[in-house]
């Protein structure tokens, strides 16, 4: 067991990678942190560039977040320039590499002849990062951990359903936020949680970057990090609804003690906040389907045991935490959660929490 724990925390989003170097011993104010943009978002503008100077390009490196770069690359190809990708970076696109190359992509084991623009695919680039903090006499700890959103990989079925079954099989087995930390060790030494999912490529992706990582769901992230500030705490044993609202996805989850009692997901974009106010009174008392979610293009809605009775009334969920980039759609909803006084952090400690939960094992 370490007697300090020191450790990188990266909670990557669709529009901004939420950075903090937390230093146990040190106030949580005083520690490192940067808000920088998402690697989704810098590996669409080089793109963007090549189109701009129609250049082909050449994608290698690993599988990472689509979102951004999937659409710079539609309109890479719309604009009649060519698309080169190894199999493992294209899996960025889909995961059936058939679709992409039906996109017009050219899948290839080496970069092509001739000239083209290379763009090296991750989510998580230690390297730049490392460098950044070295002109502030800032090193990188050894232990790391990492929130992505994961799909889940899935040919001939939808990537939606796909990741609400891995919510489904969570649930089940009793709904702990820190259940869902994976991987580990690293400068923690025998420190370790459960085994990644062999589906849960991202997340794969980030161990090879990054080996000996903790990697975890965004959503997870935030919402364990939401629950440490002390407004929130105080409602933590009767029944809370806590609500993240990212730039992409919004996760709401019902939380007893230390369960989760269902969880309900949808593309932000996609949501209005009278659409979305009406679905969480309705999540409150178990009313939405997850077939409801799903044919409204969202990712699905999903509840344990008995959690649907015991929201029946709705009274227990009354107190409703918000946080996320994208919170003022949510205004009026309920208390916006600060942890530590920095909303934009809450994933960052909330993968702090996870690992210091494991420590106490």
């Amino acid at each position: 067991m370490l007697e300090k724990l020191r450790m990188l925390a990266v909670d990557i989003g669709g529009g901004t990678q939420d950075i903090l170097l937390y230093e146990e011993g040190v106030p949580v104010e005083n520690c490192v942190k940067l808000v920088l943009p998402s690697m989704t978002r810098i590996m669409a503008g080089r793109l963007a560039r090549a189109t701009r100077h129609k250049e082909n390009v050449f994608l290698g490196g690993q599988l990472m977040g689509g979102g951004a770069v999937v659409s710079a690359l539609k309109q890479h190809l719309a604009a009649g320039l060519q698309a080169y990708a190894t199999p493992q970076a294209a899996k960025t696109v889909r995961d059936d590499l058939r679709e992409v190359a039906a996109m017009g992509v050219q899948i290839v084991e080496q970069p092509p002849q001739g000239n083209y623009y290379g763009v090296y695919l991750q989510d998580l680039d230690l390297e730049s990062l490392q460098q950044a903090l070295e002109l502030f006499d800032v090193g990188l700890p050894e232990t790391v951990a990492v929130a992505v959103q994961d799909h889940g990989e899935c040919i001939g079925k939808s990537n939606r359903k796909f990741r609400f079954e891995h919510w489904e099989r969570w649930l089940a087995q009793e709904g702990r936020l820190s259940d869902l930390l994976y991987g580990g060790s690293g400068a923690a030494g025998a420190l370790r949680a459960r085994e990644v999912p062999p589906y849960l490529t991202r997340m794969l992706a980030i161990r090879d970057t990054a080996p000996g990582a903790f990697v975890m769901d965004t959503g997870a992230a935030a919402i364990m990090g939401g629950l440490l500030d002390p407004v929130v705490r105080e409602h933590r044993e009767r029944g809370l609804m806590i609500v993240n609202v990212g730039n992409q996805h919004t996760l709401a989850a019902l939380i007893r003690g230390d369960s989760v009692l269902g969880i309900f997901e949808h593309h932000t974009g996609l949501l209005t906040p009278d659409k979305l106010r009406g679905y969480l009174r309705r999540f409150a008392k178990g009313q939405v389907s997850n077939q409801e979610v799903y044919d409204d293009q969202g990712h699905g809605c999903a509840y344990r045991g008995d959690a649907e009775t015991a929201a029946a009334g709705g009274e227990d969920w009354l107190f409703v935490a918000i946080t996320g980039p994208r919170r003022q759609l949510a205004e009026g909803l309920g208390y916006f959660a600060a942890p530590h006084g920095d909303m934009m952090l809450s994933g960052c400690f909330g993968l702090v929490a996870a690992v210091r939960a494991l420590l106490r094992q």
